[in-house]
């Protein structure tokens, strides 16, 4: 179970990357954004971040580990009830066999930008399995994604397992 949960923190971490790579939106000629081109420019965001959210679901339950790897920064660090994983731990995690991923449907989802820095809140229903035993559970979720370079990267995920009321 606490190998799941970590490969849980990972796919809810790599969904928000999946299409998250646009390119900025110009600036007015003055150098200055308005009141609804920002109100734009953050719709914009949270839509991408969001979508980025539900394709590394779909790519953890496909076992795309290279659409995956593309989602997480180099840096991504995860926390879940199993501990503190690396990319590199999760990505190993989700190569192999022992464990499965049936369906992952996700719930509602929050989004809240800061400039540069993003947080996306939700939860999640995993069917899942692990050496042939069931995983599955609801999960509350949280990622922390930073823009680099012109695409937004997760850099931080975190989550606990909860019981369905």
């Amino acid at each position: 179970m606490k190998r799941i949960l970590a490969v849980i923190v990972f796919f809810a971490a790599a969904a928000a990357l999946a299409l998250g790579q646009t390119a900025d939106k110009q600036e007015n000629t003055e150098g200055e954004q308005s009141d609804v081109e920002q109100i734009l420019l953050q719709q914009d965001v949270e839509q991408i971040l969001l979508q980025m959210e539900r394709d590394g679901n779909e790519a953890t339950v496909k076992k795309d580990v290279a659409t995956l790897s593309k989602l997480l920064a180099e840096d991504w660090i995860g926390q879940s009830p199993a501990g503190i994983q690396t990319k590199a731990q999760a990505m190993a995690d989700l190569k192999s066999e022992d464990q499965k991923f049936d369906a992952i449907a996700v719930g509602d989802m929050k989004v809240r930008v800061f400039g540069e820095t993003a947080i996306v809140t939700g939860s999640l229903d995993a069917k899942s399995t692990y050496k042939g035993k069931d995983t599955s559970g609801h999960l509350l979720w949280i990622d922390v994604f930073v823009k680099r370079q012109g695409r937004w990267q997760d850099v931080a995920s975190q989550t606990t397992p909860i019981a369905k009321q």
